[in-house]
This record gives C-alpha cells, structure tokens and sequence, in this order.
C-alpha cells in the first residue's frame, strides 16, 4: 500500500483516484470543487479540506490540473514541504516548457519527478485503460510505473524531462488533424449518396483506416461506442482538443517547427468553439462542416 496525494479530482484525476483506491492504496484527496471531493469520497478517496493537510504522511504526490501555470504553482505549495527523495507525477497536459520548469523545481529540492499526461478520456480513466506518456529520469519513471499500470493499461517512457509533454501534443495534433479529415470525408459522402455504413466498411479496412474512423466514427451507427450516438455527449471534449492544438502551436512556434495542418485544426476547433460546442465531444464538429 502506498500513501498517495491526489491533487485535482476532476472529470479525469477523480475516477484516476478511485482506481487507486480499489488497488488498495489509501489516497487523500484535495480539489477546489466542494462537489469532486465529495463525489471522490464516495469512492473511497479521504478529502482533505486543504492542500498541506493532502501532503500529511503521503509518500507520492499526484496532480491532474487545468494549466501549466496551475502545475507551477500547486507544486511550488507543495514542495515547501515535503520530504527530499518524495515522487511527484504530474498527469496534467500543459506545455512542455512549464513542464521541465517543474522537473527543475522538484530536483533543487531533491525529489524525484516525473510528466506523465495520458490519453485515453473518461471512458479510460474509469476503466483504468489509460495511457501514460511520460517524461522524467529512469529512476523516477521505475517508482512511478507500478501505480501508472493501475490507472492504464500502455505505460510508455518517452524519454527526459518534458518528453511525455512532447508526445502528448505530437499525438493529439495528428488526432485532431484526423478527426477533420474523417468529418469532411463523411461530409463529402453524404453530399455524393453514399450511405454511412458503406463509407464506413471500405475506408476501415483500407488505406483511409485511422482511429478517427475505426474506433472513434463521428457518424451514429458503424461505431456502436462511439460518442455520435449519444449525441456527441463528450469522451473528450472540443475544448479540450483545442487546448491541445494551441500547445501544439505553441509548442511548434518555440522549436521553428512547420505544421500548417496543425495550425488550421487549432483554428477550425477554435471556431467551433467560439459556435458554443466547447462542451462538445470534438468529433460533433463534423455538424460545422455540414453547415458551412
């Protein structure tokens, strides 16, 4: 059993919590929402009613927060007063730079640290089918390993500090671009007569296949599971997608990298956006197309 502080219990950190719960770790729990905390009482979490009253007796902290700027300050807070050689996992997705900032800060006190975010949305986090993609030293990442195999099911060290960031963007970049090229391709083939299902049976067996179409449709029916049949209630939602692409962009802007169709999907979501489809699963955005 491991003592752990889990600081953030949103839609993500809260069912992320309750699996470790059920692995047997005694986790406390602290958030802003009176109503996460008590909804990660119910599972088993202890809520702590202030963010140092968490940290009492913990032996690893875990964060899943907003921003980087959130990351920065609540493990500033944090590292006034924990033991050296304590772990620190952040699973938050938020810029690469304020991610190594947090790995600097975390080794002048001499803990250990490690950028963890994860793919995989509510479905996963509930399920405990996550996946990690995490930055940090050897030794962080073999601390840290046996807790993320009981939040996820691929746990993957991508490299130093920051590079669990880094494929984090890289892979919601290429999701985003997908899901967009999907969407329009749906369009075009409702436009020409071609039914869903036999867009479906020959673009997922061929060379259009993609996660976007085989496991993701954004068209009811071909896809039992997928959110285009509970009227696009969110898996993960528009704004969040947005808020990858903008760290994509931001990402590519800071290293002098090209992604013009990074770019464009950062600024068609942010439209979709603006529409008021933030709370939206992001594959609902193939409604835009068809109203453009």
């Amino acid at each position: 059993m491991t003592r752990i502080a889990f600081i953030g219990l949103g839609n993500m950190g809260g069912p992320m919590a309750a699996n470790l719960v059920k692995a047997g770790h005694a986790v406390i729990g602290y958030d802003l929402s009176h109503d996460m905390l008590k909804a990660a009482e119910a599972t088993g979490v202890k809520a702590a009613n202030v963010l140092t009253e968490a940290l009492v007796e913990a032996e690893v902290v875990v964060t899943m927060l907003p921003k980087g700027q959130h990351v920065l300050t609540v493990w500033t807070d944090i590292l006034r007063s924990v033991p050296k050689g304590m772990l620190l996992i952040d699973s938050s997705t938020i810029d690469v730079d304020s991610a190594r900032k947090a790995h600097v800060m975390a080794g002048e006190v001499g803990c250990l640290s490690l950028d963890a975010p994860v793919s995989g949305g509510t479905g996963g986090a509930s399920a405990g089918t996550l996946t990690f993609m995490a930055g940090g030293s050897p030794e962080s990442f073999a601390a840290a390993k046996p807790l993320l195999e009981v939040m996820g099911r691929k746990i993957v060290h991508c490299g130093d500090a920051g590079a669990g960031q880094a494929a984090k963007i890289c892979n919601n970049m290429i999701l985003g671009i997908s899901m967009i090229g999907v969407c329009e391709a749906f369009v075009l083939g409702e436009k020409l007569g071609l039914s869903h299902q036999a867009l479906f049976d020959v673009a997922s067996t061929s060379s259009g296949q993609c996660w976007s179409i085989n496991t993701y449709c954004p068209v009811p029916g071909p896809v039992p599971t997928s959110p285009a049949n509970n009227d696009y209630k969110p898996g993960f939602s528009a704004a969040l997608m947005l808020k990858d692409l903008r760290l994509s962009q931001e990402a590519a802007l800071s290293s002098g990298a090209s992604t013009p169709l990074g770019a464009e999907a950062a600024q068609l979501f942010g439209l979709f956006e603006k529409l008021g489809n933030g709370s939206r699963d992001f594959s609902a955005i193939i409604e835009m197309f068809r109203e453009a």
